[in-house]
């Protein structure tokens, strides 16, 4: 019996080996929307340096046959069978995936909360602009406290300490997890309406609307269903319409060129919420052409803002998005004239606590 397991075994190795040696790399893995691991340089230097077997392993890791399956197999022991309360910091709660966001990184907050103070010194300063800042909680805030969560009170008591001269506004009671996708860490857009009405009145302009709900024909993964390997359903992406949003003129100076709220071609690329002002862009404006005022706000905004900064349309001429992951923040002075401008600072809680993103 010992002899027929070993020779199982080595068979099942040669038989591995070989199918890895056979598989086509793969570039991007569409169900963690993240780029894979490519055959790394092999020359003295490298291998002598340990570069080489280190970026090697990271290789074989992403490029394993049908490694998505062995994801899932992994999690689904993990969980099930072993009865561990989360797979590699992801788990499931009441049909929603989360992942663990902890400890508080104060170190990160203050740098965060550094380039803001850079922003409105160095840019804002004698520009007659109102200043604003709020903060998106991450799905773990709803879900209890079964697993770590972020200590909210010591990061909004070091926010307020550290954005001196902004006035907070306080969205988190006007949320619950309900407001959040299933399988993606993003809020929903039909059900942040009233969100959208908090910021509006708290920056003395009416944003108060309107809308029909539309449903994407597609079904709707999102980025946690891949990272976590769980075994999930689909579920339905829908984004709000109007006059005022249908005639809404959007400019991507990122790209040069002008664009709509919603871009349906990103909708059916590889993630669906790029639907909402096409994704990750650095800079971007939206043109009210039926404004009966002629405020302007700027919000600098991390992939949050994408669905949320549309439903502000309603009470400003022009929104001016600004996502400083891309671009630095002090480029942004060469864009944008902030005179007489409300300014909004709407990070998610994930974005602060890893502000190394920030530029």
């Amino acid at each position: 019996m010992k002899k027929v397991l070993i020779g199982l075994t080595a068979l099942f190795m040669t038989g591995m080996t070989l199918l890895c040696l056979c598989y086509p790399n793969q570039t991007f893995s569409m169900s963690e929307r993240r780029k894979l691991k490519q055959f790394p340089e092999l020359s003295f230097e490298t291998v002598i340096s340990g570069k080489f077997m280190q970026e090697f392993e990271a290789y074989v890791a992403d490029q394993f046959p049908f490694r998505d399956q062995w994801r899932a197999l992994k999690a689904s022991i993990a969980v099930d069978v072993l009865g561990q309360k989360d797979n590699n910091e992801y788990y499931e709660k009441d049909g929603h995936i989360a992942k663990i966001e902890y400890p508080l990184n104060e170190a990160s907050i203050s740098r965060a909360t550094g380039i803001f103070q850079r922003i409105m010194a160095e840019q804002l300063a004698g520009k007659n602009c109102k200043v604003y800042y709020s903060v998106i909680p991450d799905k773990n805030y709803f879900l209890g406290e079964e697993h770590l969560q972020l200590d909210y009170q010591a990061l909004l008591g070091q926010m307020q300490q550290e954005m001196a001269g902004a006035e907070y506004i306080d969205i988190m009671p006007y949320l619950e997890v309900a407001d959040y996708y299933y399988t993606d860490t993003h809020w929903r857009q039909e059900c942040i309406a009233d969100v959208a009405e908090v910021l509006g009145n708290a920056m003395g302009v009416n944003v108060k609307s309107s809308y029909e709900t539309v449903k994407l024909d597609k079904p709707f993964y999102g980025v946690y269903y891949g990272q976590s390997a769980f075994d999930a359903d689909s579920e339905a992406l829908y984004y709000l319409v109007n006059d005022t949003l249908n005639t809404c003129v959007v400019y991507d100076y990122q790209n040069d060129h002008e664009t709509t709220v919603y871009d349906m071609e990103k909708a059916y690329g590889k993630d669906a919420y790029e639907l909402f002002l096409s994704g990750p862009i650095s800079l971007l404006e939206i043109r009210n052409e039926q404004a009966k005022t002629n405020k302007e706000l700027i919000v600098y905004r991390d992939s949050f803002g994408s669905s949320i900064a549309p439903l502000l349309a309603e009470g400003y001429a022009k929104i001016t998005l600004v996502d400083i992951r891309y671009i630095g923040s002090r480029q942004v002075a060469n864009f944008i004239d902030f005179e007489n401008a409300d300014v909004l600072f709407l990070y998610s809680t994930s974005v602060l606590n890893h502000s190394e993103t920030l530029k």
